[in-house]
């Protein structure tokens, strides 16, 4: 029994380490890339929403792949973070969360988005006519009448982050101890025929899932304001 304890506990709180910090960089940047899609027109903005939606739509491993070139060691990005540190970011937690982050931004930036255009732009006008700058009309009239769609976006995001597989097995690997998530041990687990530890973890994470649903539905039932 402990060392099925052992074995759920550490992917278990491995797996929401990396969702809540990749749920936290969602949160920041997808905000902002909600706000400017929402309420900014300019050249090449098709391309830009295109571009932040693929993740939703392309396989998981070729995510991991394009990834593995941009952050790899010979890879533009990691080949800077390796001269600078000294080390690789590949086979680490922090290449789990940068797994993570990418599969799930699309999920945030597109809640964000509706919640945002969901809000009456004519008291935006107002604000500015009374002096307020664009910045403190976003930070204190828009982002926080679109915070239901905010919240959506950040629900689905952690869970994203949470069920995530494919990007995480091909930039972090699966190192037992290391970078073995929920999903990657219940694939070991069932590559092993420890049926057991795989339903324990698969029940865990269909728990996490049916939650996820549930508070994200009842946030964009709200949308309106």
């Amino acid at each position: 029994m402990i060392i099925m304890l052992d074995k759920v506990w550490f992917p278990l709180s491995l797996t929401l380490w990396i969702a809540t910090i990749s749920s936290i960089l969602v949160l920041c940047s997808g905000v902002i890339i909600a706000y400017i899609f929402a309420r900014r027109d300019f050249r090449g903005k098709e391309l830009a929403e295109l571009l932040v939606t693929l993740p939703l739509v392309l396989p998981p491993t070729v995510i991991g792949y394009l990834l593995v070139i941009l952050v790899g060691r010979n890879g533009f990005l990691g080949h800077f973070i390796y001269n600078f540190f000294g080390t690789g970011i590949m086979f680490t937690w922090q290449a789990a969360v940068i797994a993570a982050y990418t599969v799930s931004l699309p999920l945030m930036v597109k809640a964000a988005q509706a919640g945002i255009e969901a809000v009456d732009r004519e008291l935006e006008y107002a604000a500015y006519i009374l002096g307020r700058s664009e910045i403190e009309t976003a930070l204190l009239i828009t982002l926080p009448l679109a915070k239901r769609g905010i919240l959506a976006g950040l629900v689905l995001s952690f869970a994203r982050a949470v069920g995530e597989f494919g990007a995480t097995l091909m930039l972090a690997g699966n190192i037992p101890g290391k970078t073995n998530t929920m999903s990657i041990s219940i694939y070991s687990a069932f590559q092993a025929g420890n049926d057991e530890l795989a339903q324990t973890l698969v029940l865990i994470l269909i728990f996490i899932s049916l939650l996820a649903v549930s508070l994200t539905g009842r946030f964009v039932g709200k949308l309106e304001v």
